[in-house]
């Protein structure tokens, strides 16, 4: 589905990612972590055309993608939920999703259609369902909760109908309750949809209750990857970004 190849990327003297290679299987939820700085939104930054890598390959779908917009990786299947959410804050909720479902489906020059095409709020509405947010439908996105503001946010970017999804530290500024609803809610659309889905998280609670393999960045070069009870046991993840506390306690069992 997705693979990674030999990337690399420096800003100035820099260099924030250094010949990376990773494969997401279909279907697979992966989390990305590593310490502050260790090049996790870079990374994300590469593979969906936000920026372009110095050397190496993105593999989506077979087709080397390094080189194409941001807006034409998302066309071919790519959506990204950003740390910062980006809404339409003087919408509704229902009004945001399904301009942006009639902007991916029928193209810009209809998004501020007064009367969207039922095909669209039809569509909006099951992503609403979808990530618990039916009863706020009429509620304007500015006046939204954190938490379900970000939810919005991965709305909008399911509303491009991706095969790879990419949540950039989807909890971000969230208390312990919200921050459980919000990695539930990622779970549950993973199990349901069947997506590829990766996540930059500093959370290790969530990391280890939900990824089925981990992939772990430092100064931006992949330290060390596997399952979630490797990298825990892992004594140079442990060194530069555990702590001793996750090696010593047990697993949390499996959501």
């Amino acid at each position: 589905m997705l693979r990674v190849e030999h990337l690399s990327k420096s800003f100035g003297g820099v260099r924030a990612t250094k010949d990376v290679s990773i494969d997401f299987p279909a279907g697979s939820l992966t989390a990305i972590i590593g310490p502050n700085g260790a090049g996790k939104t870079t990374f994300f930054n590469l593979i969906s055309g936000h920026v372009r890598p110095d050397e190496g390959r993105v593999l989506f779908d077979g087709a080397d993608i390094v080189g194409l917009s941001s807006l034409e990786v998302v066309r071919r299947g790519m959506a990204r939920a950003f740390q910062v959410a980006a809404l339409f804050p003087s919408l509704t909720v229902r009004e945001a999703l399904t301009a942006a479902v009639v902007s991916h489906r029928r193209g810009s020059a209809r998004v501020l259609s007064r009367f969207p095409v039922p095909e669209a709020v039809r569509r909006a509405d099951a992503i609403m369902e979808m990530l618990g947010l039916g009863p706020k439908a009429e509620i304007l996105s500015a006046n939204l909760s954190h938490g379900d503001q970000k939810l919005l946010d991965i709305g909008l970017a399911l509303a491009m109908e991706p095969k790879v999804l990419l949540l950039d530290e989807p909890t971000a500024g969230m208390g312990p309750e919200e921050r459980w609803r919000m990695i539930g809610k990622v779970h549950d659309l993973w199990r349901a949809t069947g997506m590829t889905v990766l996540f930059i998280e500093h959370d290790m609670d969530i990391v280890f209750r939900i990824a089925q393999a981990i992939h772990v960045l430092k100064y931006g070069a992949v330290l060390a990857r596997g399952t979630p009870d490797e990298i825990r046991r892992n004594q140079d993840v442990i060194d530069a970004y555990l702590g001793t506390d996750h090696r010593l306690s047990e697993t949390v069992g499996e959501a």
